[in-house]
């Protein structure tokens, strides 16, 4: 069993960064790949990004590329969201979650475990 807790999301202007947390409890961190996932008023939950347990392998949705980053520190159990050049459409309840396949996963039916969410606001 893992539990997931994720922080660290609030109002920002467009232009600005913010970066989630997600906090794991449970001793088999490290052997879960961990995702990001979005979910938008109205619409569907959709992937972010995704890393590998080791944190050697890391996927991104396209409209994050060259914005986004995705680390891990398995020593801490947390995985971390850093969100930079942020825009009004990447508004959204910001969701973390923990998969048993190994290798960075986009598709969310694979995923295990699921935080409560973060609101992340990004005003024009």
């Amino acid at each position: 069993q893992v539990q997931l807790v994720e922080s660290g999301g609030g109002l920002v202007q467009a232009g600005g960064s913010l970066r989630l947390s997600c906090a794991a409890s449970g001793r088999t961190f490290s052997t879960y790949a961990m995702g990001w996932f979005r979910q938008a008023p109205g619409k569907e939950r959709d992937f972010v990004a995704a890393i590998s347990f080791s944190g050697g392998n890391t996927l991104y949705t396209d409209s994050v590329k060259g914005r986004f980053t995705i680390s891990r520190d398995n020593a801490k159990n947390t995985v971390y969201l850093q969100m930079n050049s942020l825009k009004p459409e990447d508004t959204a309840v910001y969701y973390c979650a923990a998969t048993r396949i190994r290798i960075p996963w986009a598709s969310m039916r694979d995923y295990d475990y699921w935080g409560q969410g973060t609101q992340v606001t990004v005003s024009s």
